[in-house]
């Protein structure tokens, strides 16, 4: 019965939405990688993606439940997030959202 409930169990979406300061977009996203390479139980990846010839950007972080991105927040995650708030024009917007959907791309037979 587990492997059925683990079947229905989504994952979860760390969605953030902001805009860095002219020209802070590349020092921001060293620092992201540097914060999302300290995560461990229950991260299941993340992205950050930009908008062309922009400052602005979407940061996506997937974790097995809610409560694990809390569970990941240390000392180390902390300091380079203090780091990184300077750098965007104001504070990003974020959410939490229920993976309801996954569709990922079959392989194609050789």
């Amino acid at each position: 019965m587990s492997d059925f409930q683990d079947f229905l169990r989504h994952k979860f979406a760390y969605v953030a939405i902001g805009e860095f300061k002219p020209g802070k977009f590349e020092e921001a996203r060293k620092l992201y990688q540097e914060a999302v390479s300290t995560y461990s139980k229950g991260f299941e990846g993340a992205y950050l993606l930009q908008e062309p010839d922009t400052d602005r950007g979407i940061a996506v972080i997937f974790w097995d439940r809610q409560e694990d991105m809390a569970e990941n927040t240390t000392e180390q995650y902390q300091a380079i997030l203090n780091e990184m708030m300077h750098l965007f024009v104001k504070p990003p917007k974020t959410s939490f959202y229920e993976v309801v959907t996954e569709v990922t791309p079959v392989p194609e037979a050789e």
